[in-house]
């Protein structure tokens, strides 16, 4: 069976179907916990799991606009596809359990938020896997979405934290954030709830983690997890793992920067202990790691049976540890509000890294970026295709070139683009020369019109800002007939963090207001 990327449709009849309000809901740590529990249980065979099917909740993939999603990810040479799993957890409080692992009564059923957001991107070749992990308190723009099970619409919003957008609809809201973010194409989506994770750890039988000095969380106001741990390295499980991926004060600066680095040591550790961890071979063991997953996940309807979670399963067990990187979305602080927002050029170039698949571990062969991929959309004639050219040539420290946009419209006349027209109406401000492409069935004519003028691939860009082919020409073309693409940096920015997956020396630094 081959995996395929979900289709965002409302899910089929049958078992395992979503409650209404509370059901969607999932764990305030995250899903990343199940996909690496399938990572060790992929060797058990799926004809063994598939009474399990029932236990699986699914909810619709995307409940955006289509218009707003992201392109499909593009084959490599061999044929093969990336995948972009989306991983999300919340601090949902919608059980007597999760009420009683998550504290904060005053919460109990109002609406789930998305604490944790992990991208994980597998490459099309199965040799390595990248994590971006987004920190909750990033501020950036929702689109619109749709609840699948009322109707009810939830307008987009502008510069709201991050984690609002699992309330307004479900999951399917915060892969439509994601990818309005990114422009990176989502495949499926993962869940999973508070004691589901605590009984998950407890089958894996413990991940060590580390702490450089005694650990405890706690305030006299109520604050913290609860963990407490002595200096050095500990194996944790059940609820003392949960207290770990929950623990904000007492980790460093006390910020959820450091509880997003703690989640990374203990996702490689948990990683590295299902790949080597010998016990995991006992059929009994897998069987109940298999049974709680799968009681405790919920996914899209592309991941909705157990042999979809095992065809997954192998695909990620292809990559090796030594190849998984985890990374934090670059930011910066938003005035003194202490939320953050993406960091422009650092979070960009990361997403880009993704986008074009290549390795955040800086291991890859080189690729060639300089040609035009091509699109499932065929171009039309150059003398059919209408393009727009705007002027974007101004900088921080230099005015905008005049008549440039007339100039390299000009240009486009003459490489036979008769549609080709100049939009003096505004003058913008670009880095770079892109070419902007609203819809799907425009994307070959954008992608012709980069191919004449020598524009790489990277900078054909799909975007619901155009109405049509738009050539915004930027600073890096203020000049000339011939446009010289920049030359791409492919290394993973530093303020990203990059935690390898072989690493075993990661250990966290500790507050000294939280030493006992």
């Amino acid at each position: 069976m081959s995996l395929t990327p979900a289709d965002g449709k409302r899910r089929a009849d049958g078992g395992g179907g979503r409650r209404k309000g509370g059901r969607r809901r999932a764990l305030r740590w995250s899903a990343i916990v199940l996909a690496v529990v399938i990572l060790g249980t992929a060797g058990a065979g799926y004809l063994y799991y598939q009474h399990l099917n029932g236990n699986i909740k699914k909810d619709p993939l995307n409940l955006g606009d289509e218009k707003d999603r992201a392109a499909a990810s593009k084959a490599n040479a061999a044929g093969q596809t990336p995948l972009n799993i989306l991983l999300i957890g919340s601090d949902a409080r919608d059980s007597a359990e999760n009420q009683k692992l998550g504290g904060a009564k005053d919460t109990f059923g109002t609406p789930a938020r998305a604490d944790v957001q992990m991208l994980l991107h597998v490459s099309a070749d199965r040799s390595n896997m990248s994590v971006v992990s987004m920190p909750r308190d990033t501020l950036l723009d929702i689109p619109k979405c749709t609840d699948p099970d009322t109707g009810k619409k939830y307008a987009a919003e502008t510069n709201v934290i991050t984690n609002d957008s699992l309330g307004r609809g479900g999951p399917g809201c915060t892969v439509a954030t994601w990818e309005k973010l990114t422009d990176i194409h989502i495949d499926h989506f993962m869940m999973v709830d508070f004691s589901g994770v605590v009984s998950m750890a407890d089958a894996i039988g413990g991940v060590p983690v580390c702490v450089r000095a005694n650990v405890y969380s706690h305030t006299s106001s109520g604050k913290g997890s609860g963990l407490k741990l002595k200096a050095g390295t500990t194996p944790v499980k059940g609820k003392q793992a949960l207290q770990w991926l929950r623990t904000r004060y007492g980790f460093e600066d006390d910020t959820d920067i450091a509880r997003t680095k703690a989640q990374h040591q203990y996702m490689n550790s948990m990683v590295r202990q299902l790949r080597e961890n010998a016990t995991l071979s006992n059929p009994g063991k897998l069987r109940s790691l298999a049974e709680t997953a799968t009681k405790a996940i919920t996914v899209d309807n592309g991941l909705g049976t157990v042999a979809k979670l095992y065809d997954l399963s192998k695909e990620l067990k292809k990559v090796p540890t030594k190849r998984i990187t985890m990374t934090t979305m670059p930011w910066e602080y938003s005035g003194s509000s202490g939320r953050v927002v993406p960091k422009p050029a650092d979070a960009a170039q990361l997403f880009r890294l993704v986008r074009e698949d290549i390795a955040l571990d800086g291991k890859d062969k080189k690729k060639t970026t300089t040609a035009v991929k091509a699109s499932t959309d065929p171009a039309a004639a150059d003398d059919q295709i209408a393009v727009q050219v705007e002027n974007a040539t101004r900088t921080d420290t230099t005015g905008a070139v005049r008549g440039r946009a007339t100039a390299v419209s000009q240009l486009l006349v003459g490489k036979g683009f008769k549609e080709a027209v100049a939009d003096s109406s505004a003058i913008l401000s670009e880095a770079t020369t892109v070419v902007r492409y609203p819809s799907a069935d425009l994307e070959g004519d954008a992608q012709r019109v980069a191919k004449a003028l020598g524009i790489p691939a990277s900078a054909v860009k799909k975007s619901t800002s155009v109405s049509g082919v738009t050539l915004v020409v930027g600073a890096d073309w203020s000049t000339g007939t011939t446009y010289k693409a920049p030359a791409e940096n492919d290394t993973t920015p530093t303020s990203a963090a990059a935690l390898n997956g072989s690493d075993t020396t990661a250990c966290m630094d500790i507050d000294p207001n939280y030493v006992w």
